[in-house]
C-alpha cells in the first residue's frame, strides 16, 4: 500500500505513528491524541517550510502505527520506541550509562544506604538519578557522616563491631547496641536529607534533643547537637535563591546545529539541591520545543521525587498529556510554568546563562577534537575503500595467559575518540585450548546475537569492525557476521608485527605508511583493545593467585574468601591493609583478620 492510502486510512485515536524511508528503516517515531489529523499535518504546503517535516516528506515511503488507549499511554511507548530505535529525526537524552541512585531498602530491619544503577520495583526507597558517580558517591558520604548507619553487606553472624563503630560512623546494630526505634529514627532522617528537606530534618533535631535534655539523657543531647552543628556545616555550601520555600524544577533547553543540551536546577526548600548539565544525543532538525518535552519523557521516567513544578522556557505540544503523566508519577498534580516575571523568571534565566556556559565550552572542544578527527576519518574510509565515514568503530582483542582463562575486549571509538562507557568484557566459554580463530569468532557471535536481541548496550551498530589478528581472525570473524545477517557491515583486521591491514576481497593486504593519520588511529584503537584485554586478564589472574592464598589461611571458608577477593581483588591490596580493615569485611571476624593479616606479613 502507497504511503499516501496509509495516511488516508488512519484512524482518529490516540497512538504511535513510525514514519520509515527506502531501506526499512524507522528515520522518526511520534506520538498524538489523533493519528489520522497528526500526520496528515505533516503533508501539508505549511509544515514543508519546516526543515524537520520537509526530511521527513523527501525521505519517508513507509507508515506504521500502533493505536493506544490514552495520549499518555502514547507518549510512554514513543518514550520506549525512540530508546529501542533511535531514528535520526528524534531527540533522545544520551544515557550510556544508567544513571545512578541511592537505594535504601525499607523492608530491611536495619536498612542502608548503597549506591545502584537501577531504580528497581520494589520497597526500597530510591533517591536521584543523579547526573554522576562522582554526585552520588559525595553524597552518599555527606549522608553517612551525618547518620551513623550500617555499611557493611550483611550483618548476620558477626562477634564484634566494624572499625566503623570505634569511629562512630555506625551504631553497630550487628552486637544490639542499637534498638529497631531509635535505627529506624536515623534512616527516617537520612530520608528527610536525601529528599532536601534540610529545615524539616534541622527542626526535628532541634526537637529531638530537647526531649532528650527535658528527660536528662544528656548523652544522646550531645549527639545530636554534634548532629545539628554537622548538618549546618554540610548545608551552607548550598546556594540561597530565593526566601521562598519553593520545591521546583528549573528546565533550561537549547537546539543548536552541532549540539542540543539541557540544564536542570533542583530547588529544595528555596536552595539549590542539584544543578545537572545533560546532552541530548544530536538530533538532526530537532527545535527546543521538541527537546523540552524529549528531556522531560526520558528524566523524569526514573526520577525519584518530582517536584509540584516544572519551569520550563517554553510549553511543547504535548505538555497537557506530560502534566497527567508526571501527575500520575508523584501522585499530585505537576504544573509546567513558563515564568514571565518575578523570582521565578530569574530562576530560569539562571538556568539559561549557565546552559550557555556550559554549552560554550562543549562546543569548543567538540570543535577542536571534530576538525581534527573528522579530517582522519575521512583518510581512513578512503583508505579503506568505505562508502561513509566510520563514525563508529568497534576492535575485538583475544588474550589468554598460557592457554587458561581466555578473554576477549570489545573497545569502541566514535567519532575517532574512545568511548569508554561502552566498552564490553566477554570470558571465552567452552574452548578448552587457546584457538585465537575460534574464540575471535565466539565473541563476534555473541556480540552481534546480543545486537540481534537489541539487548541493551548492544543495540548500536558499528561503521566498522577491527579484529586484531591476520586472514584467520578475519575469515572467522566474517563468517559470524554473514551468518548472523550483518554482512553488511565494513570489517578488516590488523596484523601486528607488519601493521598490515587485511581488508575482505583483497588478495594483498594494504600497508599504510607508519606516518599515516589514518594507520595510527587504527593502531591506537587496537593498541587500546589490546590494554583493555590484557588488564581484564590480570585482574581475573589476580583473584585465582589470591583465592589460592586465601585457601590455605585457617578459619577463612567460602564465604569469607568470596568477600575478601570481592572487596580487595589482589594479594597486593590485601597485603597494605591492616586487621581493622580486614575485619571490616562482611562476614569477618577479628580472629579471622588477624589470622589473614599475619599469614601475608609472614609472606610479606
Amino acid at each position: 500500500m502507497e504511503l499516501a492510502e496509509k495516511v488516508r486510512q488512519l484512524p482518529a485515536s490516540s497512538g504511535v505513528y513510525i514514519f520509515k524511508d527506502a531501506a526499512g528503516e524507522i528515520i522518526y517515531v511520534g506520538k498524538a491524541k489523533n493519528l489520522r489529523s497528526r500526520v496528515r499535518s505533516y503533508f501539508g504546503e505549511a509544515a514543508a517550510q519546516q526543515l524537520k517535516v520537509e526530511a521527513i516528506q523527501r525521505l519517508a515511503v513507509d507508515l506504521d502505527y500502533i493505536l493506544t488507549a490514552t495520549e499518555v499511554e502514547a507518549l510512554l511507548l514513543e518514550g520506549q520506541l525512540i530508546k529501542k530505535h533511535r531514528p535520526r529525526y528524534n531527540v533522545l537524552l544520551k544515557d550510556d550509562k544508567e544513571y545512578p541512585y541511592i537505594r535504601i531498602d525499607l523492608a530491611a530491619d536495619y536498612p542502608r544506604l548503597e549506591v545502584v544503577r537501577k531504580a528497581g520495583r520494589d520497597k526500597a526507597r530510591y533517591f536521584g538519578p543523579y547526573p554522576n558517580a562522582g554526585v552520588v558517591n559525595d553524597t552518599l558520604k555527606l549522608a553517612n557522616k551525618l547518620f551513623p548507619l550500617r555499611t557493611c553487606n550483611d550483618i548476620r553472624g558477626k562477634k564484634r563491631p566494624c572499625l566503623n563503630y570505634y569511629i562512630r560512623r555506625c551504631l553497630a546494630p550487628c552486637q544490639g547496641k542499637v534498638s529497631p526505634q531509635e535505627y529506624r529514627s536515623l534512616v527516617d532522617q537520612a530520608i528527610m536529607f536525601l529528599e532536601g528537606k534540610h529545615q524539616e530534618l534541622e527542626a526535628r533535631l532541634h526537637r529531638e534533643m530537647k526531649a532528650a535534655a527535658d528527660s536528662f539523657n544528656f548523652e544522646k543531647a550531645a549527639e545530636l547537637r554534634d548532629q545539628l552543628a554537622a548538618l549546618a556545616k554540610l548545608t551552607t555550601p548550598q546556594r540561597i535563591v530565593t526566601n521562598r520555600r519553593w520545591n521546583l524544577d528549573v528546565l533550561a533547553v537549547a537546539v543548536e546545529p552541532q549540539l542540543a543540551a539541557a540544564q536542570l536546577i533542583k530547588v529544595r526548600g528555596g536552595k539549590v539541591l542539584g544543578n545537572e548539565y545533560h546532552g541530548f544525543e544530536q538530533p538532526e532538525l530537532a527545535d527546543s520545543g521538541e527537546a523540552v518535552s524529549a528531556f522531560i519523557r526520558d528524566y523524569y521516567a526514573s526520577a525519584s521525587l518530582l517536584p509540584a513544578e516544572i519551569l520550563v522556557q517554553q510549553l511543547p505540544e504535548d505538555a497537557e498529556a506530560l502534566e497527567t503523566w508526571l501527575g500520575s508519577r508523584r501522585q499530585g498534580k505537576v504544573v509546567l510554568k513558563v515564568p514571565q516575571r518575578g523570582e521565578k523568571r530569574m530562576l530560569l534565566d539562571m538556568a539559561q546563562a549557565n546552559l550557555a556556559s556550559h554549552m560554550e565550552a562543549d562546543l569548543r572542544q567538540q570543535q577542536e577534537s571534530q576538525g581534527q578527527g573528522k579530517a582522519v576519518l575521512e583518510q581512513l574510509a578512503s583508505a579503506l575503500g568505505m562508502g561513509r565515514l566510520p563514525i563508529r568503530i568497534e576492535c575485538y582483542d583475544i588474550s589468554h595467559f598460557q592457554g587458561s582463562q581466555t578473554v576477549a575486549s570489545m573497545v569502541v571509538f566514535e567519532h575517532g575518540r574512545p568511548a569508554r562507557s561502552q566498552y564490553r568484557r566477554f570470558r571465552i566459554r567452552g574452548i578448552p585450548d587457546p584457538d585465537d580463530f575460534a574464540s575471535m569468532a565466539q565473541v563476534i557471535r555473541r556480540r552481534f546475537e546480543a545486537a540481534r536481541e537489541d539487548r541493551e548496550g548492544f543495540n548500536r551498530l558499528p561503521s566498522l569492525v577491527v579484529v586484531d589478528g591476520g586472514k584467520g581472525q578475519l575469515s572467522a570473524a566474517l563468517a559470524q557476521l554473514a551468518s548472523l545477517g550483518y554482512a553488511g557491515i565494513d570489517i578488516v583486521s590488523l596484523a601486528k608485527r607488519e601493521e598490515e591491514i587485511f581488508i575482505p576481497g583483497r588478495s594483498e593486504p594494504l600497508v599504510l605508511d607508519r606516518d599515516d593519520p589514518a594507520l595510527q588511529l587504527l593502531q591506537q584503537i587496537r593498541d587500546e583493545a589490546h590494554r583493555f584485554a590484557i588488564s581484564y586478564h590480570r585482574r581475573l589472574r589476580s583473584k585465582e593467585t589470591l583465592l589460592s592464598e586465601l585457601e590455605r589461611i585457617p578459619g577463612v571458608g567460602p564465604a569469607r574468601r568470596t568477600a575478601l577477593l570481592r572487596a580487595f581483588g589482589s594479594i597486593q591490596n590485601l597485603r597494605d591493609k591492616d586487621v581493622a580493615e580486614i575485619a571490616a569485611v562482611p562476614g569477618m571476624t577479628w580472629p579471622a583478620a588477624e589470622e589473614v593479616y599475619k599469614w601475608f606479613r609472614k609472606k610479606k
